[in-house]
């Protein structure tokens, strides 16, 4: 049976205290599932859904509409390049061929190591520093060749950072 960790199950009660309504809490409760299992199947779906009692359609409703939750576990380093028109008129579409190579995985994929899983996004907002990607929680701007070279050997490497 599926349990919030003691550390989340803390965090949980603090989110819940925030909310009047158990429902309001979906999305960060969501998220914290997501930060603890990696992924949101069917049955955190239902675990999320029993904790804030609600039903397990309205967790699948929201869970369905936003990008930002997995449907499967990613790696290490979850790259996601921008694709959107500002990224793709300074190079975005290179930058994912380039990290494509260099890992050995297409756009959806991870490596067999689970270090890197690459994804590419519609935008991530950042227009005016395009080409552009998002690592875990990390943003990555005004990239080159070069940068994200050195990115995925800092990372392969095991060095500090996403």
């Amino acid at each position: 049976m599926l349990q919030f960790t003691p550390d989340n199950e803390k965090i949980l009660n603090e989110v819940l205290a925030r909310y009047p309504v158990k429902k309001a809490a979906l999305l960060p409760v969501l998220h914290l599932a997501q930060r603890q299992w990696g992924q949101i199947t069917p049955e955190i779906m239902s675990y999320v859904a029993s904790r804030l009692d609600v039903h397990d359609s309205e967790v699948m409703n929201t869970f369905t509409f936003y990008t930002m939750f997995r449907k499967k576990a990613v790696g290490k380093h979850h790259i996601q390049v921008c694709t959107n028109l500002s990224c793709y008129l300074r190079g975005s579409d290179e930058l994912m061929h380039l990290i494509e190579r260099k890992l050995g995985i297409k756009v959806g994929e991870s490596t067999a190591d689970g270090q890197f899983t690459l994804d590419h996004v519609e935008c991530l907002a950042s227009c005016g520093t395009a080409p552009m990607m998002q690592v875990n929680d990390s943003y990555y701007e005004d990239l080159t060749k070069e940068k994200v070279e050195q990115l995925l050997d800092k990372w392969s490497a095991g060095g500090a950072g996403n």
